[in-house]
Order: C-alpha cells, then sequence, then structure tokens
C-alpha cells in the first residue's frame, strides 16, 4: 500500500452505515472509489490504489475496516 497516496485505512467506520462510510472515505481521499459491498459477494481480487471496498453487512453496516486495495 506504500505506493498508494492519501489516507488508506479507515478503522473509525466500522458499525457506521455503509453510505455514509462511502461519502466519508471519498471526501477523507478523493483519489480513492468507494464501493459498497454486502457480506458474502465476491470481488474481484486485483489490488487497486484507486478502490476501497466498503465491506456491509445485511443492515447495511460496516463490520470490516475498509482499506485502500
Amino acid at each position: 500500500m506504500s505506493e498508494c497516496q492519501g489516507k488508506s485505512s479507515w478503522p473509525e467506520l466500522v458499525g457506521v452505515e455503509g453510505t455514509v462510510a462511502e461519502a466519508t472515505i471519498e471526501r477523507e481521499n478523493p483519489l480513492v472509489d468507494a464501493i459498497i459491498v454486502i457480506e458474502g459477494t465476491i470481488v474481484t481480487p486485483d489490488f487497486r490504489c484507486d478502490r476501497v471496498w466498503v465491506w456491509v453487512n445485511k443492515d447495511g453496516i460496516v463490520y470490516q475496516v475498509p482499506t485502500i486495495g
């Protein structure tokens, strides 16, 4: 992750509503696109500096620390 620019991890967003987390991430690091993903969804394993998966449970609450990747 050292080659990525800006903030790269948002542990403070665990427990927050996914849409709020998405907006916060994109505001704090405009270089990334935050993407809400529902628990159990299969995502591509490639690493990208411009993407943050925002993992939410069935209630739309972030349950995993969003990080660049």
